[in-house]
């Protein structure tokens, strides 16, 4: 069996926000995550999907790093057996292991610096992080900007001499200086146009075949989701409300709300009708949950139980959980395989 790299438990992120209608009013305390736990397997590419605002942002944050969790654990084996908590580490030991979860970000104008060259955006980690000769980064940048298409007469030139699909490379190449074995990907492709995210997508897949990285793929786009991930979790109001393989999550999702977002993807032939699932309501506030399964006021297969009895997420097939208390009953629509991929 393939080893984990990586063990979520639990992991809660909350934010304070402070009343609009009066400055003396006490801040509300959101919970944004709430107990996300999940294992992430070396060499796979784990999807997490879900509507804007659903968490998917935040938790890859917190998992790096980025952001500070409220709560939980991010376990990380680390390549000499050793596993550590990777959310407690300071110092030293933080440095030590940093370079082994890299993180690329949505937006390629915005997570490059303006000021810096394209050599030294990509140089920077190997600077920050080991003692090498000027000729050790020389050769390690041209390298690593190669191997991610990009053309190495270039790296003195500056971010917006780029394109959108060129300044996304350079930030693969950041991440990738790090030798990195795990990636999380925050909406990597979603900036770029459609022709770009293939070409994106397919270097990703060879780089992770070549260097054996783990991903974790943070999306909307379901029709690419299918293409690139071995799992997927979808998140509904900082929940993971299913998990399963890429194939048995399109073929027979086991959610009302997975159901619902698959409708949504585009489908190749323009004569076939659309069946597109519209969800009834608002997506429900944070602040203010509903009662009982948070899904329950947008759902067409609803009954008094949801609005009472929160659904556990519980393993409902071979490797296939989801939280809803009808998952073994319900008869839901998926996506098949030829129209994802045309799309």
């Amino acid at each position: 069996m393939t080893p984990s790299i990586l063990d979520v438990v639990r992991l809660g992120k909350s934010f304070e926000v402070k009343s609009r209608k009066s400055l003396w009013a006490k801040p509300t305390r959101v919970q944004v995550l709430h107990e996300i736990s999940f294992r992430l397997y070396e060499g796979e590419t784990l999807s997490i999907v879900g509507e804007s605002g659903c968490g998917k942002t935040t938790l890859g944050r917190c998992i790096v790093r980025g952001m500070p969790a409220s709560s939980g654990e991010v376990n990380y084996h680390a390549e000499g057996g050793e596993t550590i908590d990777y959310l407690k580490l300071k110092g030293d030991s933080a440095k030590k292991y940093r370079k082994d979860i890299q993180m690329i970000f949505q937006d390629p104008y915005s997570s490059l610096s303006p000021r810096m060259s394209v050599y030294d955006i990509i140089a920077e980690p190997l600077i920050a992080n080991f003692k090498l000769k000027k000729s050790e980064i020389e050769d390690k940048v041209t390298e690593i900007a190669g191997k991610t298409g990009l053309n190495v007469s270039y790296l003195q030139r500056y971010p917006h001499a780029f394109s959108g699909g060129q300044r996304q490379r350079i930030a693969i190449a950041r991440a990738l200086i790090m030798q990195p074995r795990m990636i999380v990907c925050d909406e990597a492709v979603s900036a770029l146009d459609v022709s770009i995210q293939a070409q994106i997508i397919n270097l990703l897949k060879d780089l992770q075949e070549q260097y054996r990285i783990t991903y974790i793929f943070i999306s909307h786009d379901l029709s690419i989701v299918q293409n690139i991930s071995d799992r997927v979790a979808v998140m509904h109001l900082g929940r993971i409300v299913e998990l399963a393989s890429a194939e048995s999550m399109f073929a027979q999702p086991k959610h009302p709300y997975t159901e619902a977002l698959m409708s949504a993807v585009p489908q190749p032939d323009p004569e076939r009708k659309k069946d597109r699932i519209i969800l009834e309501g608002e997506v429900p506030n944070p602040a203010n949950p509903p009662s009982g399964c948070h899904f329950h006021p947008r759902c067409a297969y609803r009954t008094d139980k949801c609005a009472r009895e929160a659904p556990e997420l519980r393993e409902v097939g071979d490797g296939h959980y989801a939280a809803c208390h009808y998952a073994e009953e319900l008869n839901l629509r998926g996506v098949r395989h030829e129209e994802a991929r045309q799309a």
